[in-house]
């Protein structure tokens, strides 16, 4: 029973790292194919880090910024890209907007390899020791 249950999560852990990776990718093929535009930082949205796997909560901010768009119309966003110092205002930062729709705009960073790097080695280590922790429970 203990092995059905090992499998399930390690599916269901597969599956939502497949999901996020498949979705970080859109986002960077977007922000690729958009055209670039410096924008300029207005402030910041102030939050918590979720303090998973026994870390710290943390503060984080979250760049706003503003940016002229075509026919000089002016564009207000927020990055996705969280800093661990609060960003100083009237700052540059690269931004990809939709040319269709340039209210809809993304900060110009790849995330994709950091969740790689992270996420996939951690549930690596995680589905080993419980699938070891599996083997030695005593169930008598």
């Amino acid at each position: 029973m203990l092995y059905i249950i090992w499998i399930v999560f390690g599916a269901a852990a597969a599956a939502t790292c497949i999901h996020s990776l498949r979705k970080t990718q859109a986002q960077e093929r977007l922000i690729d194919a958009w055209p670039k535009v410096q924008a300029t930082v207005t402030g910041s949205r102030e939050g918590w880090t979720s303090g998973v796997g026994n870390t710290n909560r943390n503060v984080r901010f979250w760049p706003t910024y503003e940016f002229t768009g075509p026919q000089g119309v002016l564009y207000f966003g927020e990055s996705e890209v969280s800093l661990v110092e609060r960003p100083v205002p009237g700052s540059v930062l690269e931004v990809a907007y939709n040319p269709e729709s340039p209210g809809e705009s993304f900060e110009v960073a790849h995330p994709s390899k950091l969740v790689l790097g992270c996420v996939i080695p951690f549930f690596a280590v995680f589905a080993v020791a419980s699938f070891w922790f599996i083997g030695v429970f005593p169930f008598g």
